[in-house]
């Protein structure tokens, strides 16, 4: 009886509760997600703790395997205000071998909390204009969003983007 009191007096005041490691859940062949959460409320370690724990059990697996893991995404949701709605932290990660040209600059990809998807449903020919062809200058500008978005995830270094660049504007 004292055992059934103690353990419900834990769990009121949000004393972690959990049972060992999450599963690794396979998505496909060679990617994998783990989810875990919180349960220690105000007491527990948060966000930043989730993170460490989950994405060392997938650098774990992965070198189980004798391979490396490599980040897809990861998703995180604070500790809610109400009962139950625990901090939690998902990632997903795709494991390859160590010599895998995959696994050389990896990088979170950010994914969009909303995605819009417009599909016409006019027939083609029916009065609807086709878009002209871009002009030369907005085939720049358009490589130049390429080129700042792939220095930004770590692809390309300050010099590699500085060097392609000029080589777009003709310097």
């Amino acid at each position: 009886m004292k055992r059934i009191v103690l353990s419900v007096a834990l769990l009121a005041l949000g004393t972690p509760v959990q049972a060992g490691k999450p599963e690794v859940v396979q998505l496909s062949p060679d990617t994998y997600m783990i989810i875990k959460a919180d349960h220690g409320g105000i007491f527990g370690g948060g966000i930043p703790k989730l993170k460490i724990a989950v994405i060392k059990q997938a650098n774990e697996f992965a070198a189980a395997q004798g391979k490396i893991a490599i980040p897809l995404a990861s998703n995180e949701k604070p500790m809610g205000g109400g009962p139950a709605q625990w901090a939690t932290f998902e990632y997903q990660f795709r494991v390859v071998a160590k010599d895998d040209p995959e696994a050389q600059r990896t990088s979170l990809t950010p994914r969009a909390d909303t995605v819009v998807q417009i599909e016409s449903a006019a027939p083609k020919g029916a009065g609807v204009p086709t878009a002209s062809p871009p002009a030369a200058g907005d085939d720049v500008y358009d490589k130049l969003l390429k080129l700042d978005e792939l220095r930004k995830r770590g692809i390309l270094t300050e010099t590699e983007f500085q060097t392609q660049k000029r080589k777009l504007l003709g310097e």
